[in-house]
């Protein structure tokens, strides 16, 4: 955390304000996302095993896919924030139209490797003989709307640069209302089955997309800012991009570690595992709103050449993330017992699971400092810095986790390893931040 006198209490109920008006909206729009998956899940399960075991297959690469650019909106969020905080909001959101544009060529991209290549994903991704060829098809019409996905990211992450998390909710909500209605009238009233979930998702995702799209053509409108594709900018916009992909790509590969880790194990152990990561992600819900609120207010203060403001907010939100992170960890410890009924009636599931809940738990506060530091790094543009610290934490973890299986170790002590990651990670962002090295003021990093 970054050394500084303590904040004055004016100053602290100003930050306070900012904070829970961008992160509670955040938060909301956050939760909406896996509506859509759950709700696609309930719809198709009544069709048959195999088709949602298809589903399954298909959504979770769509799902790997898409998260894979989250950097659109981190880095759109940053940028157009500098450009709000120096008063130039033709430039923000020119700036927030090259994240856009960026989207719409790599969605394209990905329909073009995605359509001929299904058959053989879904294969290696060990579908059976029965759910491959529902699979397929999901797969196959859900890339479709991939270009709308990754715009929804990047337009979300102008709107939030200009301090808006209010619309993006309402958006995700609409969206998730849409997504539902479609795919119960496509699969069942039109009877197209499978496929009609997946088309339903797609023309809600394009409707999604659409809404963003009149939200930010009308700001660039009404500041004069120019909606053709500018090969410079889209250029820096990836390059800013590039060490936010390296960062997610080295979480995805920590989650993907812990997983096949906990089902070399044994099956209750991978069942508990699931059970206990969906937990993990829910609460990350809740401190990556703050982490999102980072973004937006230090890329503000930071574009107004305020560096003084901006080590008053990162202080104030550090303070919100060990809070947050100690109230969310006593609600696990109450709600135990009746959190895992929700998931599993098999006695040994639940009994392996408790030890990790209780672990879980005890590194929440970690994890909340460790999100607001990752938002407050990620809105200072300090992206190759970041790419550099999630490296170091995966090769830190990886060897660990490994060898949790070789020394006879349990579930726990897995989920013990992935508390060492999230410290790992602490000590890196909270030197960083420290340092004041992330401080670089002006409209552009």
């Amino acid at each position: 955390m970054p050394q500084a006198p303590a904040i004055p209490q004016v100053t602290r109920r100003r930050h306070d304000r900012e904070i829970v008006a961008l992160a509670v909206p955040a938060f909301g729009a956050l939760v909406a996302e896996p509506l859509f998956v759950m709700a696609d899940s309930a719809i198709v399960g009544h069709l048959g095993t195999a088709q949602l075991a298809g589903l399954g297959v298909a959504s979770a690469l769509l799902t790997t896919a898409v998260s894979v650019f989250v950097f659109l909106a981190y880095a759109t969020t940053a940028a157009v924030a500098r450009r709000v905080g120096s008063g130039d909001l033709q430039a923000a959101i020119r700036q927030g139209m090259d994240g856009i544009w960026l989207a719409l060529l790599l969605g394209a991209a990905v329909i073009a490797l995605v359509l001929p290549l299904a058959p053989g994903i879904v294969d290696a991704f060990g579908a059976s003989p029965t759910a491959a060829p529902y699979a397929t098809t999901y797969l196959r019409i859900s890339s479709l709307g991939i270009p709308a996905m990754l715009v929804v990211l990047a337009a979300t992450g102008v709107l939030r640069g200009l301090q808006d998390t209010r619309t993006p909710l309402y958006v995700a909500v609409a969206g998730f209302v849409a997504n539902a209605g479609l795919n119960a009238g496509l699969v069942y009233g039109a009877g197209l089955g499978i496929a009609g979930s997946a088309w339903g998702t797609v023309i809600a995702q394009c409707a999604m997309a659409a809404a963003y799209l009149a939200v930010v053509v009308r700001g660039a409108r009404r500041h004069g800012a120019s909606l053709r594709p500018d090969t410079a900018g889209i250029r820096a916009s990836a390059q800013a991009g590039l060490p936010l992909l390296v960062r997610t790509l080295s979480l995805r590969a920590i989650l993907m570690i812990a997983t096949a880790v906990a089902a070399r194990m044994g099956d209750a152990d991978i069942a508990a595992h699931q059970i206990v990561l969906s937990l993990w992600s829910l609460l990350a819900f809740a401190l990556d709103a703050i982490a999102i609120a980072g973004q937006a207010i230090i890329g503000r203060y930071l574009g107004a050449d305020d560096a003084v403001g901006a080590r008053e907010a990162c202080r104030r939100m550090v303070q919100w993330g060990i809070a947050t992170g100690v109230g969310l960890g006593l609600l696990v410890v109450a709600a135990r017992p009746l959190f895992l009924p929700l998931f599993t009636s098999d006695p040994a599931v639940k009994e392996t699971a408790l030890p990790a809940l209780l672990i879980v738990a005890l590194s929440q506060p970690i994890s909340g400092v460790v999100f607001v530091l990752d938002g407050v790094l990620m809105g200072a543009g300090d992206g190759p810095y970041l790419a550099g610290a999630m490296v170091v934490t995966l090769a830190v973890f990886a060897p660990v986790a490994l060898l949790v299986p070789a020394l006879g170790g349990g579930l726990a002590a897995l989920w013990a390893a992935m508390t060492l990651m999230m410290a790992v990670r602490l000590l890196t962002l909270w030197l960083r931040a420290r340092s004041g090295r992330w401080i670089v003021t002006g409209s552009t990093r």
